[in-house]
């Protein structure tokens, strides 16, 4: 269920939004959505992520009409994506083909192709920058340092063309550290269609996840390492990139590669989380494999999908700890769902609450007479 806007005075709900939008317009300075989507990307990705809408321009519209509230913002391109008909369906999207920006890995120092550090502020010194302040006053600032960034690059003679490599776990495979799994062709649920029901599917809990808001699955993520879940990963690979999307012929017979629709590009973050796990033996011994943990979302955030890896494993492994609890963990994560009934206790209860309070009354006046 979600909350939608109170009922009540017309005229009182008039003035309340002409209110929020002088909230909006009283400081006499307006931003534009090109800047809203050039500068915060940050924000951006991670509403178009708990939306599972990719439109990065729609997605400034939305910032600036809900003045960067992330759960009112998602709340509005949901409604609008409700709104969309679905005309077609993509092809599969093999991961391994993303043209990467950005890749690293916590569990092995050489990997093929190297690391790449790509944009990342986890390098930075985590201080504020006050000559930003400048650019301000001076826009010529920014087009200056990007003038000898772009030159220095051509200088150096670095190509920005982005790269492809094999997947880490591929080698921890191929060495038989890891367990294989048939390629399954079955068509994934589609949680935006149909009610979640228990058991999941771990196609429907990857969909949840990757649209949870990132804030919980954080949290959950971040409790299943501090001893409320017993999944602790080690980060195998973390990609950033482009992902093409094809889809096929709309008028003709679905046919092979060649004949794919290429009909463009979406920006993914991508983690694949190493779990040791003890697997007892025919012979009745343990030994230990290693298991994956998965976790992708739109556009460049790296929390969030490490944090959903550590979600999928301790799901795909029900136990007692909250975080392997699939109802508690699917049913708190949906920004919409916890936003709208949180936020519906500012609707009138006055019915209810002066049952309560007969209740309240009635048990104090009893409490005197004894």
């Amino acid at each position: 269920m979600a909350y939608v806007a109170v009922k009540g005075g017309q005229e009182a709900i008039g003035e309340s939004l002409r209110r929020l939008e002088y909230e909006r317009l009283r400081k006499g300075r307006i931003i534009e959505t090109r800047a809203i989507e050039s500068s915060l990307q940050g924000l951006i990705d991670q509403v178009m992520s708990e939306a599972s809408l990719y439109d990065e321009a729609l997605a400034a519209l939305a910032v600036k009409q809900a003045q960067g509230n992330p759960e009112e913002v998602v709340f509005l391109l949901r409604a609008f994506r409700s709104t969309l008909p679905r005309k077609y369906y993509s092809r599969t999207i093999e991961s391994h083909e993303m043209a990467l920006s950005r890749r690293i890995s916590a569990s092995f120092k050489d990997i093929p192709g190297g690391q790449i550090l790509g944009a990342s502020p986890d390098y930075s010194h985590r201080l504020i920058d006050f000559d930003l302040i400048k650019e301000e006053s001076d826009p010529f600032i920014p087009k200056r340092w990007l003038k000898a960034y772009l030159k220095e690059i051509e200088s150096n003679e670095v190509h920005e063309a982005p790269l492809k490599y094999p997947k880490v776990v591929d080698y921890l495979r191929r060495e038989g550290l890891m367990a294989t799994y048939e390629t399954d062709e079955t068509e994934p649920e589609d949680v935006t269609k149909e009610a979640l029901k228990f058991p999941s599917k771990r196609s429907q809990r990857l969909q949840i996840l990757t649209r949870g808001q990132t804030g919980a699955v954080t949290a959950l993520g971040y409790a299943s390492l501090r001893g409320y879940g017993s999944v602790h990963p080690t980060v195998g690979e973390l990609r950033v990139g482009e992902l093409p999307v094809t889809i096929d012929p709309p008028f003709e017979e679905a046919g092979g590669e060649e004949e794919a629709y290429y009909i463009g590009d979406i920006r993914v973050t991508e983690v694949e989380s190493i779990i040791p796990k003890a697997v007892k033996t025919p012979s009745g011994a343990y030994e230990e494999e290693l298991e994956l943990g998965y976790g992708i979302c739109f556009g460049h955030n790296e929390t969030k999908a490490i944090a959903m890896s550590i979600l999928d494993r301790c799901l795909e492994e029900p136990a007692e700890a909250p975080t392997h609890d699939e109802e508690f963990v699917l049913y708190h994560i949906d920004s919409v769902e916890s936003t709208g009934f949180i936020s519906h206790l500012k609707l009138p209860h006055y019915v209810t609450f002066q049952s309560k309070l007969d209740s309240v009354r009635k048990t104090r006046k009893g409490g005197k007479k004894q």
